[in-house]
């Protein structure tokens, strides 16, 4: 069973920091680009940073210069370096792959269940 599996979410006061990981398990050939999007409440989800499997980045304008997002491709795993944590970056924060699998080899995009993150002022 192929599955994303989030983990490092908590409680940190403002200014401080948070490391997320995410790894995919099961049946994969390989893995495309990888990402993070969070969806706090009463709003839609929106992406946050996001990392082509050759190293390339991108950041929401939110975040950039505080998060920092890093994959080993050797271990299927996809991190988020939260530094300079705000109250408005609280929200359940998603993991998401693009996974190619043997009855699906040109690639399905697949989601984690969610780690919570909040931010105290």
């Amino acid at each position: 069973q192929v599955q994303l599996a989030e983990s490092g979410g908590g409680l940190v006061q403002a200014g401080g920091s948070l490391r997320l990981s995410c790894a995919a398990s099961g049946s994969i050939f390989s893995i495309g680009a990888m990402g993070w999007g969070r969806q706090a409440p009463g709003k839609q989800r929106e992406l946050v940073a996001r990392i082509t499997s050759g190293g390339s980045t991108y950041y929401a304008v939110f975040v950039k210069g505080r998060f920092t997002i890093s994959r080993d491709n050797a271990n299927n795993t996809v991190y988020l370096q939260m530094n300079s944590l705000k109250p408005e970056d609280t929200a359940v924060y998603y993991c998401n792959a693009n996974l190619r699998l043997p009855a699906r080899p040109g690639g399905v995009d697949y989601w984690g269940r969610g780690t919570q993150v909040t931010v105290s002022s």
